[in-house]
Formats: C-alpha cells, sequence, structure tokens
C-alpha cells in the first residue's frame, strides 16, 4: 500500500497537540477561546472583555440597604502574533506523521511555547504583588509553599485542586534537596529521584520553567515616606529619596506601607499582615527626592473593594522587599483564575498552496497553518501562527516566591 502523503490538517493538528504539551506556566492558567472570531478571522489589537462579579458588603438586621451592583471587566486584548518559519521538500510529505514531528513540528512548536510561556511569566511578575521568601537567597526546602498559600487563603482564594507553582530551574532544584529529609511514601520519593520533578506539594501543582524570570531590585536610595495622609488609588506620592534626579523603584518591585493592613475581601477583617504593592512600572525621583509611584492594587479603604485597613499617614515610611540592586527569581504560586490566556481563529488566507487552522475551546488554543510551494527548489515553505493575549483577572490570587 502507497503512503499516504500528509495533508496540512494533519500537520495543523499535530502543531496544536504538540504546543498544548509544550506549555508550562501557561498550561494552569485560565485559557478561553473566542469563536467569534472563527468565521472571518481575528487580527492584532481586537480586544476581549472579560467581566467579573460584583462584590457586596452586606447588610445586619431588618431594614433594607440596597448596594449598586459594580461589575468589573478586564480588557484582554489580541496582542500578540507568535509563529515559526519552516521549509521541508516533497519526500517529507512521505514521512509518517510522528517522524515529521520529530524532525520538523517539534522543534518548531517549542520554540513558540517557550515564547508564551515567557510571556505569561513576565505578566505574573509586574502584577502580582503578593510576596514570600527573601530576594537573592536560596529556598532550602517547600515550606515557602505554606507561606504563600496563607497569602492566597488570605485574599479568599479558592482552594481546591487549581492552585499550581512553577519554580526556576535553580529553585526547583534546592526545594527537591530539602524535601530528602522528610517522610514521604516510597512512591513520591521515587518519582523525584527518577524525574528530578517536585509533583504535587502542600496543595500546589508543581513544575519547573526555566523561563522562570529574574527580577533585579531598583537602585533605591534615601528614606522613602509618604508624603500626604489617606491617599486612594493606583498612585501613591512619595519623598524622602536621595535628593537627585535618578531611578529609584523598577516595574515589578515589591514594598509596603507601614500601618496600612490588608484584610481579607469577604470578611474585611484584617489579616494582620502589611498590605504589600507592586511598582507597575520605573519610577523615577526628582532633584529634591520626590516621587509619585504608580502601584497595584489601588489603595481602597472602605467600599465594596475595601483592601486595606485604612489609608496610609503622611510619614508613613515605605519598606521596599529586597536590598537595592538584587537579583532574585521569581518563583509564583498562584489559582487557575488568576490570570488567562485567551486565542482567536487567524483568517486563512487565499492564493496559497494550503491553509488550515485547528482550534480546540477544550485546551483554548488555535494554530493555524499555511504552506506554500516553490516550484523550482520543490520545496514547500510552511508557517505556523497562533494568536493571543495574556491578562491578569484575580492577581491578588498569585504570589511570587522570592528566591
Amino acid at each position: 500500500m502507497a503512503n499516504q502523503l500528509l495533508t496540512i490538517n494533519m500537520i495543523t493538528n499535530e502543531a496544536l497537540a504538540v504546543l498544548e504539551n509544550q506549555l508550562t506556566a501557561a498550561k494552569y492558567i485560565n485559557r478561553q477561546y473566542d469563536d467569534s472570531f472563527g468565521r472571518s478571522g481575528a487580527k492584532i489589537g481586537d480586544t476581549l472583555n472579560i467581566r467579573k462579579p460584583p462584590r457586596y458588603i452586606g447588610r445586619t438586621g431588618q431594614a433594607i440597604s440596597i448596594e449598586d451592583s459594580v461589575e468589573t471587566s478586564v480588557p484582554l486584548a489580541l496582542t500578540t502574533q507568535r509563529g515559526v518559519d519552516i521549509q521541508f521538500s516533497s519526500s517529507d510529505l512521505a514521512l509518517r506523521i510522528d517522524q515529521f514531528s520529530e524532525r520538523f513540528i517539534k522543534p518548531a512548536m517549542v520554540q513558540v511555547a517557550n515564547a508564551i510561556d515567557l510571556d505569561v511569566l513576565i505578566l505574573m511578575k509586574n502584577t502580582t504583588w503578593n510576596s514570600v521568601g527573601v530576594p537573592g537567597t536560596a529556598l532550602t526546602s517547600g515550606d515557602i509553599l505554606l507561606d504563600a498559600g496563607a497569602l492566597l487563603d488570605d485574599n479568599a482564594t479558592p482552594r481546591g485542586d487549581l492552585r499550581s507553582a512553577v519554580f526556576g530551574a535553580r529553585s526547583s532544584a534546592n526545594v527537591i534537596k530539602g524535601l530528602k529529609s522528610i517522610f514521604n511514601d516510597g512512591k513520591r520519593i521515587s518519582d523525584q529521584y527518577n524525574t528530578g520533578n517536585l509533583g504535587p506539594l502542600y496543595g500546589f501543582k508543581t513544575s519547573m520553567d526555566q523561563n522562570v524570570i529574574k527580577h533585579i531590585v531598583g537602585p533605591l536610595g534615601g528614606t522613602p515616606l509618604v508624603n500626604g495622609a489617606n491617599q486612594t488609588g493606583n498612585s501613591l506620592v512619595t519623598d524622602g529619596w536621595t535628593a537627585a534626579a535618578a531611578n529609584r523603584l523598577k516595574k515589578g518591585d515589591v514594598f509596603t506601607i507601614a500601618g496600612v493592613f490588608a484584610v481579607n475581601p469577604v470578611s474585611r477583617q484584617t489579616t494582620t499582615q502589611l498590605q504589600q504593592f507592586v511598582v507597575t512600572s520605573d519610577v523615577n525621583s526628582d532633584a529634591a527626592g520626590n516621587a509619585t509611584i504608580p502601584i497595584a492594587p489601588a489603595i481602597t479603604p472602605t467600599g465594596q473593594f475595601q483592601n486595606v485597613t485604612v489609608g496610609p499617614a503622611d510619614n508613613a515610611a515605605l519598606t521596599i522587599v529586597g536590598t537595592s540592586g538584587t537579583v532574585t527569581e521569581q518563583n509564583v504560586a498562584f489559582h487557575r483564575d488568576a490570570f488567562t490566556l485567551a486565542c482567536a481563529d487567524l483568517p486563512l488566507p487565499g492564493g496559497v498552496d494550503m491553509a488550515a487552522r485547528k482550534s480546540d475551546p477544550q485546551t483554548g488554543l488555535s494554530v493555524r497553518a499555511v504552506r506554500a510551494y516553490n516550484i523550482t527548489t520543490d520545496q514547500f515553505p510552511l508557517r505556523l501562527d497562533i494568536l493571543y493575549g495574556i491578562a491578569a483577572l484575580y492577581p491578588e490570587w498569585s504570589c511570587r516566591i522570592q528566591a
């Protein structure tokens, strides 16, 4: 029986399967496939709006007290088109799909998967304010996950099997070393020994990802203080930095404010832990040592979305997590719905040899393959593309594990 030549649909299906298998951090977050673009195709810049449910304070007693239903939404723009371009001969089409995948598709899609994972991990680092661990200090055990889990619990993060943790290569190795002296069942120890993977630990599905981000703490300088009492919102006016126009904080730096404690978003009771804030863009001071810091979350001391006990006092001290210039591995523990990755169908072009796309609503992924033909060289150029966007839905359900 003659060999069956590989079709564009077979190649596209295999590319989608390989991509799903190669994802690490992105595998454990919420993934949405939007079929509204299925007919005409999507393009860079299209936006999906993801609604979040309202929150209420509630009442005590018989008297009715109507609250406004404030629905918020997170815009998710399809900003990134990743792809890889390869070429093969007509004789390669006679290969079995597994052979073709090993030679062409897998090396190509590994690059795409790593790029997606890197984008996700950068987003996690830049939007997550909860933080445990000491920047620049190596992890010595998996116990740090207990601290991360407690912070997630303080933020009303759902428990269950949707919590995951991703460690960088060094942190993963150090945690596994630290587990050697702890009692575990034989199979767990055997799996760690044979695979070098952590496996389930302290309520988290754990994985190693070489793309975990390294963050460098900003230059800092001076004794930063709040400049003006009872500030609210997504910026904080400060003074007390070194009196020189210079960079002070880097995007992704984390700090606390003296006297400003976090509250549980459901009970609105203090967690007794200082609320942590993440810097959302680089910050420079002026010549007098003044600086306005863009932050997340917004300082909200009252109302349905209360997240702190009080607004900051004038001259309250800022404490930055980490010392100036410290390089710190940004491992992350998170719930699936803390972040989302959304894919949409790219349009199928005409006037080419072949074009196909494969979408899988279950995995939330969509891949397009377009093939041309070079009659001079008997070669088939092939491009594989994926269009996606990522966003932080509930960043309070995420915690950075600094090492």
